[in-house]
């Protein structure tokens, strides 16, 4: 069975080639054969300076795509699910306009001095053809398609879907790294048993991994959770596993960078994984999601909280539930492109210059 079956193709043909070669296209469009250019030996995004923003395949930060990661040090890859969507649906569509506003993203991080195009080989590996119409069929999919992943030795980097996905991904990076740590941002624990009868949709990834050990509970943070709650105490069972949990209002006008130095000393030397659901931010800031919370992070606080995690044993980031459709200028989509570059620029063997 092929890994993923949705992912678009790069141009093949010789008409193609020959277009890539002529007048229309410089050399550095995002074409086979010129994947590799200004004097890096690895992928990089074509500037916008010789190559308009809207020319080529809709590929996340208009990297080549591969139809598999054989060979890459890290991968964005694409889960289009939303079927475990509680309230409002459409997080299908979020890998698609991620991609299409991560367009605005450029080759260096002029902030941090990072320079994962000069670092890392990454491309775009497509996405997981997931069953729409079935749950646990879908998160068998799902792992079985990160297990091939992680098992080349790449960490991916995954726009959701709901966070729903994050349980499948997780089974395959714990069968190779063991329980991990979790740096998780969100309005919501997502540490439900059960609704409606169902142990598995949006609200119960992270029982799922406590309760098949795919997290080393001692090394979990939950930042920016809030929001009204079904039970007076509705962190009770976070704290009883010996999750860290940080309220959004525990972050109100603050700088996050001294919390960060202190979930980098409880994560340590052992393998992370970070987990960013787009409702973790305010909604003034990010509209298009499935179950906004008011008052939560900022976007700098995003910065502060994915920038702080450089130095720690990242093994795979997720950014989850942009829904297009709630807002109409793009700006959750183009939020969370900039997040998922981020989190490229903190992972392992990232060089600054």
């Amino acid at each position: 069975m092929r890994l993923l079956l949705a992912a678009p193709r790069l141009l093949t043909s010789p008409a193609a080639a020959a277009l890539c070669r002529g007048p229309h296209l410089p050399p550095t469009a995002p074409c086979r054969g010129a994947p590799r250019r200004w004097g890096s030996s690895f992928n990089v995004p074509p500037s916008a300076e010789f190559v308009a923003r809207p020319v080529g395949i809709c590929s996340m930060l208009r990297l080549p795509v591969r139809a598999s990661a054989e060979g890459l040090d890290a991968a964005f890859v694409g889960v289009p699910l939303d079927t475990g969507t509680s309230n409002r649906p459409g997080a299908r569509f979020g890998p698609r306009q991620i991609r299409a506003e991560s367009a605005m993203v450029r080759r260096h991080n002029a902030s941090t001095g990072a320079a994962p195009f000069d670092s890392l080989l990454v491309a775009d590996v497509g996405d997981v053809n997931v069953n729409l119409y079935n749950l646990p069929a879908s998160c068998r999919l799902i792992r079985e398609a990160f297990q091939k992943i992680v098992a080349s030795g790449c960490v991916p980097l995954t726009l959701g879907g709901d966070h729903t996905i994050t349980y499948p991904i997780l089974q395959a990076v714990a069968e190779k790294h063991g329980p991990v740590g979790l740096v998780h941002v969100d309005a919501h624990t997502d540490t439900s048993d059960r609704a409606l009868g169902e142990k598995i949709y949006h609200g119960t990834p992270f029982r799922r991994c406590v309760d098949e050990g795919l997290l080393d509970c001692s090394r979990v943070v939950q930042i920016g959770i809030r929001g009204s709650s079904y039970a007076p105490d509705p962190y009770k069972y976070c704290r009883e596993q010996g999750f860290r949990v940080v309220l959004a209002e525990d972050c109100w006008l603050k700088s996050l960078v001294p919390l960060m130095a202190e979930v980098r000393q409880q994560m340590g030397a052992k393998p992370v994984y970070i987990s960013f659901d787009i409702d973790g931010l305010d909604p003034a800031y990010a509209p298009g999601t499935g179950t906004p919370e008011i008052a939560g992070l900022t976007p700098s606080q995003a910065l502060e909280i994915i920038r702080g995690c450089r130095g720690l044993n990242i093994v795979g980031c997720d950014l989850v539930e942009v829904a297009p459709m709630y807002d109409v200028s793009g700006n959750t989509a183009l939020l969370g492109a900039n997040l998922l570059f981020e989190m490229l620029c903190v992972l392992p063997g990232v060089k600054t210059m």
